[in-house]
């Protein structure tokens, strides 16, 4: 039977057998069905563009019921908030860049 010990528990016990604890933690039965958690976590696979995080959770949601419609409308959900955060990230920047123009009178 192959070991099934993840990677960064056998090179880093203490820190990894922590974060494995915290993981493990975060995926018990709570408030939101498997379903609407996959859908969730779909998403947020999407905006971190982790390509083996999309595909365990798009059949992990599709396992718990979610349609295809669903799973897409997730990530046109996620592709949205990323946009509307990089708008306001520029557009912060845009103005403190131009402020400091204005404030050295370099318009």
């Amino acid at each position: 039977m192959p070991d099934k010990t993840p990677w960064y528990c056998k090179h880093a016990p203490d820190l990894g057998n922590a974060f494995r604890a915290y993981h493990d933690a975060a995926n018990y039965d709570g408030m939101l069905d498997d379903r609407a958690r996959e859908l969730i976590m779909v998403a947020l696979a999407s905006n971190q563009k982790c390509r083996y995080c999309m595909e365990l959770h798009i059949q992990s949601a599709q396992d718990a019921g979610a349609t295809r419609e669903e799973v897409a409308e997730a990530l046109l959900l996620a592709s949205v908030a990323n946009a509307d955060t990089q708008l306001y990230w520029a557009k912060d920047i845009f103005e403190k860049y131009f402020q400091i123009l204005l404030f050295l009178d370099l318009r």
